[in-house]
Order: C-alpha cells, then sequence, then structure tokens
C-alpha cells in the first residue's frame, strides 16, 4: 500500500499509477487505505510483507513457475495404482484439443439465449450421459461429486419431507465429509440427518440385516454406491431399492460413469436420483481438480423442481419439424428467488462438461464397452499375481470393478514403509486405508485402470515380492 513504491504489474491489471490514479479519483479517495476505512485500525497490517520481489518479465516468470511445477513427481512420471475416486484414466487428445479451443476455455456466464455454441454443447453432453445412465433429465455440472451426492440428498429431503438418509460406511471417505458439512450448513429449513450401514466384513457387501434395522418410515433417502469405494460390486442393490421405496424413501445411486459400459444402469435396478462424479469421462488428474458432479433423474415434475441449478431442455413449437431449447422453471433457483431458492449455486466447472461430452462421442458404447473390458481384465490378472506373494490377500471376497483393497497386516509392515519402497521403483502404490478404515489394518486399496496393463502389473508384483519375500 506504500505509494512510494509505484511498480507497474503486467499480470495485475490497473496497476498503473496514471491509471490508479484516475480511479481513485473517480470515487474520491486519497489513498488506497481509504477504501478500507470500514477495517479496524488494529486489524490493518501496514508493513511490508515477507515475500519474495515481485517478478516483472514474463519469461522469468515462467522460469520460476516450471522450477516450483518440476519439484513434483506426477502420475504420468510414475506408475499409479492410486484411485479412491480420482484415477488415473486415458484422456484422448482430441479432448484436449477441443475443450482447450478459445470459444470454449475463455467463455463464462452467459446465457442460452446469449451464447449458442456452448449450450449446443449441453445439449450433446445432457443427450449422452443421459443415455450411458438411461435418465431422462440432467443437471448443469456440479462443483464435483461430493457436492451432487448432498444435493441429491436434499433434493430427497424436499420431495418427501423425511429426515434420514442411510449410507454405506463404506462410502467415499472424501464425499462423507464433504456431504457432513453440506447438511449441517445448507439452509436452516433442511433438517437432515444420517446414519451409516454397516458393510459385510467378509464380502465387503452392506450388510443388509443392519440396513433392515435402520430403515424406518423416517428415511428420506437410501444411498448405495453400485461400485463401492472399496471397489467391490454391490450385488444387492435391487434389493436394497426395493426396501427403501417400500419405506417411501428415494433410491439414490452414487455411480462412476465409465462403469456403464460393462455394468447395469442405475434405473434398471430402481434408482430414482442418480449422481457421481465426471472425472472418469475425460478429465484429467489435476492437484484436486478434474472433478465435476453429476445429478440425473426421469423427468417427473416432482424431481424437475427439486433441481437447484438450471435445467435446460427442449419445447416443440407450432412450427412442425422444429424445437427450442431453453432454460426451464428458473423459478426454483436462487438466481430468482436468491435465498429462497433450492439450495445456492456459484460459479461452477462448465468446461468439464464439453471435455465428458468429447469423450463420450468419441468412445460410443463399443469404446466404454471395449475399457470396462479392459479394466475388468486387468484387476483380474493383479488380484491373481498380487495373491501369490506370501503375506498377501484380498481384504474382500465378493466381485470387485476397477479397484480392490489389499490386505498386508501378514507381512509384518505397515503400508506406509510398503508405499516408501515401492517409490523408489518409481511406483504409486494402493492408497493407505489404515486412517479412514482402521479396522481393516495394514490394508491398501489399489486401483487398475485400462492405463494399467500387464507391464506396469508386473513391475509392482516384482517390486512388493521383492520387499515382502
Amino acid at each position: 500500500m506504500d505509494q512510494s513504491k509505484k511498480i507497474v504489474y503486467p499480470y495485475i491489471p490497473n496497476s498503473a499509477p496514471q491509471v490508479q490514479k484516475e480511479m481513485m479519483d473517480a470515487v474520491g479517495v486519497k489513498d488506497l487505505w481509504d477504501l478500507y476505512e470500514e477495517v479496524p485500525e488494529e486489524l490493518k497490517f501496514r508493513e511490508d510483507l515477507d515475500i519474495p520481489p515481485a517478478i516483472l518479465d514474463e519469461y522469468s516468470m515462467k522460469r520460476h513457475i516450471d522450477g516450483v511445477l518440476g519439484k513434483n513427481t506426477s502420475t504420468a512420471d510414475y506408475i499409479s495404482f492410486l484411485g479412491g475416486g480420482c484415477a488415473c484414466h486415458y484422456v484422448p487428445a482430441v479432448v484436449d484439443e477441443i475443450s482447450t479451443r478459445g470459444e470454449f476455455l475463455t467463455c463464462y456466464g452467459a446465457e442460452s439465449w446469449a451464447d449458442h455454441g456452448k449450450y449446443q454443447t449441453y445439449v450433446e453432453y445432457n443427450s449422452m450421459l443421459a443415455e450411458l445412465l438411461e435418465t431422462e433429465a440432467m443437471s448443469v455440472p456440479q462443483y464435483d461429486g461430493g457436492q451432487a451426492l448432498a444435493t441429491s440428498i436434499c433434493m430427497a429431503n424436499r420431495i418427501n419431507g423425511k429426515t434420514k438418509t442411510l449410507l454405506p460406511a463404506s462410502m467415499n471417505p472424501q464425499n462423507k465429509r464433504i456431504l457432513i458439512n453440506y447438511l449441517d450448513s445448507v439452509q436452516a429449513d433442511l433438517a437432515i440427518s444420517y446414519d451409516f450401514v454397516a458393510y459385510d466384513k467378509e464380502t465387503g457387501l452392506i450388510d443388509l440385516d443392519d440396513f433392515r434395522s435402520k430403515l424406518d418410515d423416517n428415511v428420506s433417502s437410501v444411498v448405495i454406491e453400485p461400485v463401492g469405494y472399496l471397489g467391490v460390486i454391490e450385488e444387492n442393490a435391487r434389493e436394497i431399492g426395493e426396501l427403501a421405496k417400500a419405506a417411501g424413501a428415494e433410491f439414490i445411486t452414487y455411480v462412476d460413469p465409465i462403469t456403464l459400459g460393462l455394468m447395469e444402469a442405475p434405473t434398471k435396478y430402481g434408482a430414482d436420483i442418480v449422481c457421481g462424479d465426471l472425472h472418469s469421462l475425460g478429465l484429467h488428474q489435476s492437484c484436486g481438480n478434474g472433478q465435476a458432479g453429476f445429478i440425473s433423474t426421469m423427468a417427473d415434475a416432482k424431481y424437475l423442481s427439486e433441481y437447484k441449478d438450471f435445467i435446460y431442455g427442449f419445447c416443440e413449437p407450432e412450427v412442425e419439424g422444429e424445437y427450442v431449447f431453453g432454460n426451464l422453471l428458473i423459478s426454483r433457483t436462487h438466481y430468482a428467488q436468491r435465498a429462497k431458492g433450492k439450495e445456492y449455486s456459484g460459479t461452477g466447472v462448465n468446461l468439464w462438461m464439453v471435455s465428458a461430452a468429447v469423450y463420450m462421442a468419441l468412445m460410443g458404447p463399443k469404446g466404454f464397452e471395449e475399457i470396462d473390458e479392459t479394466i475388468l481384465y486387468n484387476g483380474a490378472y493383479a488380484l491373481q499375481k498380487l495373491s501369490e506373494i506370501k503375506g498377501v490377500k484380498p481384504v474382500f471376497s465378493g466381485k470387485s470393478f476397477g479397484e480392490f483393497a489389499i490386505d498386508f497386516n501378514e507381512t509384518g509392515k505397515s503400508v506406509a514403509e510398503i508405499n516408501k519402497y515401492l517409490l523408489t521403483k518409481g511406483i504409486f502404490g494402493g492408497l493407505d486405508l489404515s486412517k479412514d478404515f482402521s479396522e481393516l489394518g495394514a490394508s491398501a486399496l489399489f486401483c487398475f485402470t485400462e492405463t494399467t496393463g500387464k507391464c506396469e502389473i508386473d513391475a509392482l508384483v516384482e517390486a512388493l515380492k521383492e520387499l515382502l519375500q
């Protein structure tokens, strides 16, 4: 704030002294501190911050940033068996080629009547994802899968007025934390409680006896993961859905869309609300980025009226053969009603909708099927080879897809020790489960996608044999 040190920062707009003076004259202030007059004096820090000098030229700035980023080791450098909701999938070059075009990469907001290219992409994205899920209505992209799940639960609460949701105890821990925080703070008139249904320690499936004991007339929604966080395929999904509906609850599934090339669409076994994350559909891993949630239902009015975000759809005008695409039921959103709307929506992640649309169009039904077959084959081969190592075995007996938990308790080594050794071999090992699932002891969640084939699996197995045998 020291006016004697006038630096023009090329990457900070309006830092030129003459431009600043014109702006300050326009609002009637003589000193930049006058803009913060409402801040108590004791909270103002008027000294220089202890930060490095500004880098003013573009080349030096790029060299500095490249140096910082160069300290990272990413899944592009090492073989990765990390998953848990953010796995290493291959992103075809054409996805980046299209999603980084200026008209997509730099567009912001606008409405369907002002930004026809982006909204035509919405049409394609909505149509393809709804076809994959076998649903009819689609939300705009949510912040991530966890937030999409939280909003799905809130939708169910508004639909039936009940207050309790049942969640799998084996659910994604990150989504669990997002959900608990969201339900505690979203809106004062949403009184939602939650309870966790145990999983069978042998199979990894939802414990049906525990589920039945907790299902009552006050349950608003029941949530399952068709492929659980721990990799187990929930074989009792249909029965759980039927029990939920009989109790008057909404049946919500949190699904990874990449699995639907082989697995049945959730609506086929009774799902009312389908949600999840777009990450596996052409989105890069990106330090916590590359996530975008979705919510989808049938086009029943009771669901359409409870979406918190914009819904775009078609109507048929009087002219035969023509269709109109537009924003539907906008009065339910906070854009129309502010605090009285259905929750709150801010700047979203619409760019990832473009990537997902390109990916789905490129892959098509046959491409999804081939990817899923590859994932299944890779997982089956890995499970066979890992089980041959002394002291190593799968945690659960249930069928798995893409991921499974491996038990290292008999090896006498912690997962941290094992993963530290694997790093010396250029391998990111499995996700340590000891923090979120302490009952499993020294166990790790290993993920196998289309990018981890026989060569990568053999490297993992050889490294583990060197350490453990």
